[in-house]
């Protein structure tokens, strides 16, 4: 079926219905639908003459069939035979409302399947595949009296380079705080006036980390925020970023299941409660994890420069003259050809530490942070939650009542027009709920309850951090090992066994 709507005026019910049957604006389940129709009170040969020219016998239903469906039914009603022409004989007027009285069975079963869908245990592997971010410190510092930092940053979802000062990322974080106050929003490394190279790069580490938990985030890297600072390549991102967006409100008034958060949440509160104490300990227990592989990171880059004085003092050995007769060091000579051979063979010692530290700080350290980082996130959201709720509330009011003042068009700019039209009008259609105390509390929780999930879905990663660790030591020992052994092969002729040990380490007993 073809037919135009533009041919007549849509009657409100009509959105009205699409909104109680649609979550988010998005297309109406099939099963919501089906249920709307039984409620309709038509035969089985009307309905399925409604699915034949509608084109809804099977999958989800959008905005114009669903108004056409609503046209039909009400034509079905009136005792008319439907066909197309009658769409084309509605000129200039408004299309028929169909007479539906009680929408109980369609608003739970919309409920349920919500339920269900937004129930779904987060997988890490499908996380991962959201997106993939890489900074990259520039080289170079900007700036003629203070110097600072710039980074490169690419985006695999976006396809997209773009350079961002550390002030840049500070904005975007009060920003997304400002927006969802009741989801992940992790802390930003610190700020340092005079760094140097090991502290630039243990930041950009950490801004990798932050800015792929923000851009993996199911909700948060949905968000025209994160796309903008992902996208854009103007000038002044932190400035721009701050007068497009600062005036967006929060995510509770604008959701659509503001009003049934509580039917989303599990049935016993106090698992919620257990979660996050759980989370606390996890903080503690992969913290201190973090902290002792870092040492361990660090054992290996000291061993390694150790290794390379080593050589260098070998080095001295082997060139050292010393005055020997035929009674005394008469074998100096060899030794002088074994401290040579010996600084030879260890120089690869000293690269391999340095390249185990490198590869275990990588696939160790580094995501051991990144579920450091998501942790503490959670812990910190629960502290928000516990001290700012009435605040969150009474600021969110206020950016109504300015938005009643006006235009968002003249707020938001830079958006797309569509967006900030349905922007607009979610916030006028559910101003009763957004003034609700209560349901902002339910909806909070659900936020929590989610980012738990969420998590969790992070804490699968623990078993390859493992997996990686234990194979980092057996091929670093095991390599060490063929290294030492070969220095020995290749050492040993020249340092032959004195008479005292005969080349035996004697037991202390």
């Amino acid at each position: 079926m073809t037919t135009d709507l533009s041919s007549a005026s849509i009657p409100q019910f009509y959105k009205q219905l699409f909104n109680i049957c649609s979550e988010d604006g998005q297309p109406v389940l099939h099963e919501v639908y089906e249920i709307l129709l039984k409620q309709c009170k038509l035969s089985s040969g009307q309905i399925e003459r409604i699915y034949k020219l509608v084109g809804t016998s099977e999958g989800n239903v959008n905005r114009t069939n669903f108004y056409k469906t609503l046209a039909l039914v009400a034509w079905s009603q009136q005792g008319k035979q439907i066909t197309d022409k009658l769409f084309e004989n509605c000129v200039d007027r408004e299309y028929p409302t169909p007479e539906i009285n009680d929408f109980t069975q369609v608003k739970n079963i919309k409920t349920q399947l919500t339920k269900k869908m937004k129930s779904v245990e987060f997988n890490y592997s499908a996380i991962t595949k959201r997106d993939s971010i890489n900074v990259h410190l520039v080289p170079e510092k900007k700036g003629l009296i203070l110097k600072y930092s710039e980074y490169n940053i690419t985006s695999v979802r976006f396809n997209t380079k773009v350079t961002r000062r550390y002030n840049d990322f500070v904005a975007l974080k009060e920003l997304l705080l400002n927006r969802f106050p009741y989801r992940l929003v992790p802390s930003l490394p610190p700020k340092k006036i005079v760094s140097d190279a090991h502290f630039l790069e243990g930041r950009r580490r950490a801004l990798q980390r932050w800015l792929t938990l923000i851009s993996r985030h199911p909700v948060i890297g949905e968000d025209s925020i994160v796309q903008f600072f992902l996208t854009d390549q103007g000038p002044d991102c932190q400035h721009r970023i701050r007068d497009i967006f600062a005036r967006i409100p929060d995510e509770f008034m604008t959701s659509d299941i503001a009003a049934t958060a509580k039917n989303l949440l599990p049935p016993e509160y106090s698992q919620i409660a257990v979660n996050s104490q759980n989370i606390r300990t996890l903080v503690n227990v992969i913290g201190k994890l973090k902290h002792l592989t870092e040492e361990n990171v660090e054992r290996y880059n000291a061993t390694g420069r150790d290794f390379e004085e080593f050589m260098n003092q070998l080095k001295t050995l082997s060139t050292l003259h010393v005055e020997h007769t035929p009674n005394n060091l008469e074998n100096w000579n060899d030794m002088q050809k074994g401290f040579n051979v010996m600084a030879r063979d260890m120089a690869s010692l000293s690269c391999k530490s340095n390249h185990h530290a490198y590869l275990e700080q990588n696939e160790v350290c580094e995501r051991l942070g990144l579920l450091l980082d998501i942790l503490i996130a959670h812990k910190d959201l629960c502290d928000r939650l516990e001290k700012g709720l009435h605040h969150d509330h009474a600021v969110a009011l206020s950016k109504l009542l300015n938005m009643k003042k006006r235009k968002i068009q003249g707020v938001i700019r830079g958006t797309d027009a569509e967006k900030v039209e349905q922007l607009e009008s979610k916030m006028l259609t559910q101003e009763s709920v957004i003034t609700n105390m209560e349901l902002r509390a339910d909806f909070s929780l659900y936020c929590v309850h989610m980012e738990t999930q969420l998590v969790y879905a992070y804490l699968e990663t623990l078993s390859s951090i493992m997996r990686n660790l234990l194979n980092l030591q057996i091929k670093s020992h095991s390599e060490l090992h063929d290294i030492w052994t070969r220095v020995q092969v290749t050492a040993s002729p020249f340092f032959p066994c004195d008479n005292q040990s005969n080349g035996v380490i004697l037991n202390n007993n």
